[in-house]
């Protein structure tokens, strides 16, 4: 092959080496369209309102009297539950997935003597206002 028709195939090829327009607009973080975006969305310095698990709730007058509050957010609950498991020392040590329930967390718990540790969240749920 000679040189003229070497060059001829490269030259040919050369467009499919050159980087897309799309690839180079993505590679681009500064593009028009992200801009335009990023301007019609305001910002807002008040803080959202807590939903889903972290919303504040009524609670049952059982997690009321274990928790010491009227209100509670889901993770707050479990976060003290944890805390006073951990503090009294209720986790079977033998079966690390076992909480052995004292007074306490019978009251809570439908007065069973152990828990599994993913029963927590489920036993809790009757005890969260639905409407709240």
């Amino acid at each position: 092959m000679s040189f003229a028709a070497a060059s001829r195939v490269f030259k040919t090829c050369r467009p499919l080496l050159a980087p897309s327009k799309s690839a180079a607009a993505a590679s681009n973080p500064a593009t028009p369209a992200k801009k335009a975006k990023a301007a019609s969305k305001p910002k807002s310095d008040a803080p959202k309102k807590a939903s889903g698990i972290l919303k504040q709730v009524a609670v049952s007058p059982e997690l009321r009297s274990f928790l010491g509050v009227t209100e509670a957010s889901r993770t707050d609950a479990v976060k003290k539950i944890w805390a006073h498991i951990k503090e009294h020392q209720l986790q079977n040590p033998a079966n690390k997935k076992e909480i052995i329930c004292d007074d306490k967390l019978k009251a809570i718990f439908a007065q069973k003597e152990k828990v599994g540790m993913l029963e927590i969240a489920k036993l809790l749920s009757p005890h969260f206002n639905k409407s709240g």
